[in-house]
């Protein structure tokens, strides 16, 4: 039998939660994909250099490779979350799997496995997971799926996501084996065979009393990156009184950047930054962004601009929070609520918001993950969008089996 690696290919691989599951599965991943430069800066730092950043949609199948064995992908799901109160059937974010479905279809692997929102399952009353199963079937797949909670399989994480999996090799979709339970069983049916949940605390407790740094740290016999994060955890916040286009902020601050002869990176150099000085000069609405009103006052001061933008830049009055999410405080003695790629929660010493490393933690990210990004909040999107790389290794080892055992056969 062939003794070579297993081949991936990932599509909406994000910062490459279910890359790395797989890859400690013992699988090589040979191509990737990602529109978000962040996290494709991200993967590449983890990861090498076979993911290719871009709209998956403008990307020709004849420049995937040939031959892989699984594809995977946590296809776009913010049509799908409930937490998305304006969902839609007709949410252009939810035909995003179609293609999925386009290169499952010309490149033939073996299984392909895809993890979205519970929420995918009630969209239109069922009808949207529905055609989602008929299109896999309809290129030759057997099809099933299955929600799995990642607190019962050791992710320290009450985090439910469905995961679709199909083969076309006429053999089971295996789902892996639960491992963990809560402590206490409501229903009265506790398994003895099985380990408790992690708890939030036994994840992340030893970082409690550590300051905020983005500075590499030695704590309890581990090297610990990115431990940086919000200090915002009241129901008021500072806020801009009159609205701002960063688009226009943006072309601004080119102009005058470019009459001063100053490049990003003098910028940075000025306020001491890494990176942060280019996206108050880059038009984008996902990493674009508008100076505070003390970075605004320095460049004033570097750039020589006039008071046009002034007012609407700093004049700042307090805003109540919208969201009760916001506010909500991290569990201690179980698993951490679901993260998501909005703002984490606050940490139980009230003083701060859990750090993107707690989260990685929380994620089951390794340590030695290093997540790129212009701001921390980028860096928890990534985390928060990502699949646990537990639970993806539980998944990958299950699927691993099956192949194999397929190829024992054919070669028996």
């Amino acid at each position: 039998m062939n003794k070579k690696k297993l081949k991936i290919i990932s599509l909406f691989a994000g910062a490459g939660g279910m890359d790395l599951g797989f890859k400690n599965a013992g699988f090589e991943i040979i191509w990737a994909n990602d529109f978000d430069p962040d996290s494709v800066k991200t993967y590449k730092r983890n990861f090498g250099n076979h993911i290719v950043l871009g709209d998956i949609e403008k990307i020709r199948t004849n420049n995937v490779p040939d031959n892989p064995d699984v594809v995977i992908g946590g296809f776009p799901c913010q049509g799908f979350s409930i937490a998305n109160l304006g969902r839609s059937v007709d949410d252009s974010r939810n035909k995003l799997y179609k293609q999925m479905l386009r290169v499952i279809r010309v490149k033939k692997p073996k299984y392909f496995v895809a993890e979205n929102v519970s929420g995918i399952l009630t969209l239109g009353k069922g009808i949207v997971m529905q055609k989602i199963i008929k299109d896999f079937k309809s290129i030759g797949y057997k099809v099933d799926y299955k929600i799995l909670n990642a607190a019962d399989y050791g992710v320290p994480q009450a985090r439910k996501r469905v995961f679709i999996i199909g083969n076309r090799l006429n053999l089971e979709n295996p789902f892996p084996k639960q491992s963990h339970q809560a402590p206490t069983q409501e229903n009265g049916l506790f398994n003895d065979l099985l380990e408790n949940h992690i708890t939030t605390k036994e994840a992340i407790g030893f970082l409690s009393k550590t300051s905020l740094t983005n500075k590499t740290l030695f704590v309890n016999n581990r090297v610990i990156h990115n431990h940086i994060g919000d200090t915002n955890v009241h129901d008021e916040f500072w806020g801009r009184k009159y609205p701002v286009n960063q688009f226009d902020i943006c072309d601004y601050l080119k102009k005058w950047r470019k009459k001063a002869g100053i490049s990003t990176k003098k910028v940075d150099e000025h306020f001491g930054y890494a990176h942060t000085a280019g996206h108050w000069f880059r038009k984008d609405n996902n990493s674009g962004s508008i100076p505070n009103p003390d970075d605004w006052r320095g460049l004033k001061k570097l750039l020589g601009f006039d008071t046009k933008y002034d007012k609407q830049v700093t004049t700042l009055v307090k805003k109540k929070i919208k969201f009760e999410q916001s506010l909500r405080i991290t569990n201690w003695k179980t698993p951490s609520d679901t993260l998501t790629a909005t703002s984490p929660e606050i940490h139980v010493n009230l003083k701060r918001r859990l750090s993107v490393r707690e989260c990685a933690i929380l994620q089951t990210f390794p340590d030695d993950f290093i997540f790129e990004g212009a701001t921390f909040r980028s860096m928890h999107k990534q985390i928060g969008n990502a699949v646990p790389v537990l639970l993806a290794e539980k998944v990958a080892k299950e699927i691993k089996k099956m192949i194999l055992s397929k190829l024992f056969r054919r070669a028996a």
